[in-house]
């Protein structure tokens, strides 16, 4: 019998360029809720300035240092730990990564963001990661204990193709380290997590950077948790702070009974 996933904590923490500086918090943040939680989740570049031209700079191969303090905080902590994303150097590329550690410290997924975020909205926001980055080329599925779950990072959760290919799997939720900026934030941010929890009748958790009106790439923040009936069920605001909620298994199961969408499918017609 599936178990229900009572306790998430997500970190909506300020990233400065001191790589050490955001280790500590992000450290700090979770160690001081010892206990009260089953699975933690951390933003998008928290290590590093959300910078392209950086992250050759802040880069660490799989295993590197940055990797074994998480690691060794989740087996501290005894949990889940889907440690944000960071940038990782491997024969000669880099890519923006997200590990995920289990309640031993072990990894056990590692996606890299598939859809790399080039954009340049007239009279918003100008942005290139692949002037640095290198695309991932899968999508990214994990087990635990409460059920199979999946990880994209930000940009990627605006193809549907991404979630459909993970839901084939049968995920129950999905989490996103982001950094959703000043121009898409506003107005996509809060839809996008709608939208995707809707579709494939999952929880949705986004973790984002706090704001920093100083910073060259200014976070939108707003951390949400989204249900399956598409609605918000928790969201911070754009400063620093922690969601902490609890995630209901068996209320995503009525949701799917009473309205079976994904038994609805009609996959031979769609292209």
């Amino acid at each position: 019998m599936e178990k229900k996933i009572t306790r998430i904590c997500a970190v909506q923490m300020t990233v400065s360029a001191d790589k050490e500086a955001n280790l500590t918090r992000a450290e700090e943040e979770l160690l001081s809720r010892e206990g009260q939680m089953d699975l933690a989740v951390l933003p998008e570049m928290f290590c590093c300035p959300y910078d392209s031209s950086l992250f050759p700079e802040y880069a660490e191969e799989e295993g590197g240092p940055v990797w074994r303090r998480m690691s060794a905080l989740a087996k501290r902590l005894g949990v889940y730990l889907i440690a944000g994303s960071v940038p990782e150097i491997s024969d000669g590329k880099i890519y923006n990564t997200s590990y995920v550690f289990d309640r031993q410290g072990r990894q056990i997924a590692r996606h890299r963001k598939v859809h790399l975020f080039d954009i340049n909205v007239e009279g918003g926001q100008y942005f290139m990661e692949s002037d640095t980055l290198t695309a991932g080329d899968s999508f990214t599925v994990f087990e635990t204990e409460f059920g199979r779950m999946g990880l994209c990072i930000c940009y990627d959760i605006r193809f549907p193709e991404t979630f459909r290919s993970m839901g084939k799997q049968d995920i129950v939720m999905a989490f996103v380290p982001a950094a959703f900026n000043m121009t898409t934030g506003p107005a996509h941010w809060e839809l996008s997590f709608r939208m995707r929890a809707l579709d494939n009748q999952i929880y949705l958790l986004g973790c984002s950077s706090a704001r920093d009106e100083e910073a060259g790439y200014i976070s939108y923040g707003h951390t949400i948790l989204t249900d399956p009936w598409g609605q918000v069920k928790a969201q911070l605001d754009e400063k620093a702070g922690v969601l902490m909620e609890t995630v209901d298994l068996d209320y995503e199961k009525k949701i799917r009974e009473q309205l079976p969408l994904l038994r609805h499918r009609r996959p031979e017609l769609y292209l």
